[in-house]
This record gives C-alpha cells, sequence and structure tokens, in this order.
C-alpha cells in the first residue's frame, strides 16, 4: 500500500474519530503524517500508533479557533518534514455544535461566531497557510470535511450547518483559485458516522431512523471517510479538484418518503 508515499500530510482533528482513522491510514499509504489536535495526548496515541504499525508520525498541538496556532502547525510540519503535500482540514466544533448550537429562535450569536471561527475561519487560516509550500512543491491536495448538515437543513445546529455549508464554498474558490498551480481542494459530505462519541449521544430509536434513511445496510464507519481522503489526496484524482464528494450511505439520494414506503 503505497499510493502517497513520499507525501507529507497533515490531519487537523486527529486525536480520534475520521480524523484518527484518516491519520493512521494515510500514514498506512506511506506519507509522513502530522496528526494535530487540540488534544494532544490522543494525537501523540494515534501517531504512536501509526509507528507501531511501521509509519511516520509525528503529534502536534492545533488550536483551529487560534491563527498563530494554526499557522504554526503547518510551519512546523514544513519545518520538521521538508514540504506539505497533503491538508485534511476535518477538526471541527463539534462539541459546541451537540451542546450550544440550539434552534435559530434560540440560537446564541456567540455561539455562532465560535463555530465559525473553527469551522470556516480555521479552515481558511489552515488552506493559506499550506499553499504556499504546496506550490513550492509542484501542487498538493486539500481535502476539506463539510457535511451532510451543509447541503441540507435540520432540526437542530444551524450554525454547524451554516458552517459546512460555507466550507464548501472555500472549496470551491480555492479550487478556482489554485487549480492552475497545481493544488487541488475537494469536499467530502459525511453522513452519520459511527464513532464512539457520536454512537454515545445518537442510539435507540434515533440511530434506528438514520439506518431507515440510508440507502447501504450499515452505517458509516471513520474507516470510510478515511478511504476517500486517501483517493483524493493521491495522484489516482489528478484531475479531481472543486468537487464535493458524498459519504454518507446515500443519506440525501433519495426521495424522503422512501424509508417510510419501505415499511
Amino acid at each position: 500500500m503505497d499510493m502517497l508515499e513520499g507525501k507529507i500530510a497533515v490531519i487537523t482533528g486527529g486525536a480520534s474519530g475520521i480524523g484518527a482513522a484518516t491519520a493512521r491510514r494515510v500514514a498506512a499509504e506511506g506519507a509522513r503524517t502530522v496528526v494535530a489536535d487540540l488534544n494532544l495526548r490522543g494525537a501523540e496515541d494515534v501517531a504512536r500508533l501509526i509507528g507501531e504499525a511501521g509509519g511516520e508520525a509525528t503529534a502536534l498541538y492545533a488550536d483551529l479557533g487560534d491563527i498563530a496556532s494554526v499557522r504554526a502547525m503547518v510551519q512546523t510540519t514544513v519545518d520538521s518534514y521538508g514540504g506539505l503535500d497533503i491538508l485534511h482540514n476535518n477538526a471541527a466544533a463539534t462539541r459546541l455544535a451537540a451542546r450550544s448550537d440550539l434552534p435559530i429562535l434560540n440560537a446564541d450569536p456567540h455561539v455562532w461566531d465560535q463555530t465559525m471561527r473553527i469551522n470556516l475561519r480555521g479552515t481558511m487560516v489552515a488552506t493559506q497557510a499550506a499553499i504556499p509550500h504546496m506550490i513550492a512543491r509542484g501542487g498538493g491536495s486539500i481535502i476539506n470535511t463539510s457535511s451532510v448538515s451543509g447541503l441540507a437543513g435540520d432540526l437542530g445546529n444551524p450554525a454547524y450547518g451554516a458552517s459546512k455549508a460555507a466550507v464548501i464554498s472555500l472549496t470551491q474558490s480555492t479550487a478556482t483559485q489554485y487549480g492552475k498551480q497545481g493544488v487541488r481542494c475537494n469536499a467530502i459530505t459525511p453522513g452519520y458516522v459511527s464513532t464512539p462519541a457520536v454512537d454515545t449521544a445518537v442510539r435507540g430509536a434515533v440511530r434506528e431512523v438514520m439506518l431507515r434513511h440510508s440507502l447501504t445496510p450499515r452505517l458509516g464507519t471513520p474507516e470510510d471517510i478515511a478511504a476517500a481522503v486517501v483517493f483524493l489526496a493521491s495522484d489516482e484524482a489528478a484531475n479531481i479538484t472543486g468537487q464535493v464528494l458524498g459519504i454518507d450511505g446515500g443519506l440525501l439520494a433519495h426521495q424522503p418518503y422512501v424509508a417510510d414506503l419501505r415499511t
């Protein structure tokens, strides 16, 4: 497995869930990998597992809400490994969304500010810092984690959804402005992804509803997302840029009454 042999990658939000699975898969495909997260201990654990599996990885503290921290993440990567080829902008304010992102009439503008600062501005600053280094190496691949919440409305989390919709627009702008210089940028839109944190929050009848509306016989896993990121980061996807790839089990592909008619 060497789809990313010789490449240098940064995975934000790499300490757990989708980020951890992606960091492990990217490293297994041959990339020297920086596992960046607010949770430095968790990032160190992931980097250690990568090393034990024969890969090469470094853990870095990174706060996507802090401009200096994001820029330092990229610069430290370049100083350590000599460049940057792959950036997976995966970190997001998920805990804020789960606890404080209320419906519009009850929404707190400060929560919106924090959500945009992390999910959107953090992604932009990381992208901004990475692009010159990618251009210097002849190009690179940026993969932004958006969400099905950025494509359709929901009963809650409007700030999260708006931020993820904006990430798609940022993806398209990045692809448009720097494609001729060899930088590709794509977005992925996961649906329900089964992680320990998500499974704890979403279980029982709600989980069954998610499964009913999936077109596949199971719910998504972090490894499903990791596989897509590796493809988009690789030279196999050399002519794919500015695209939004749904990894949602077909959640948004069907008419809303399909699950009801099946039963």
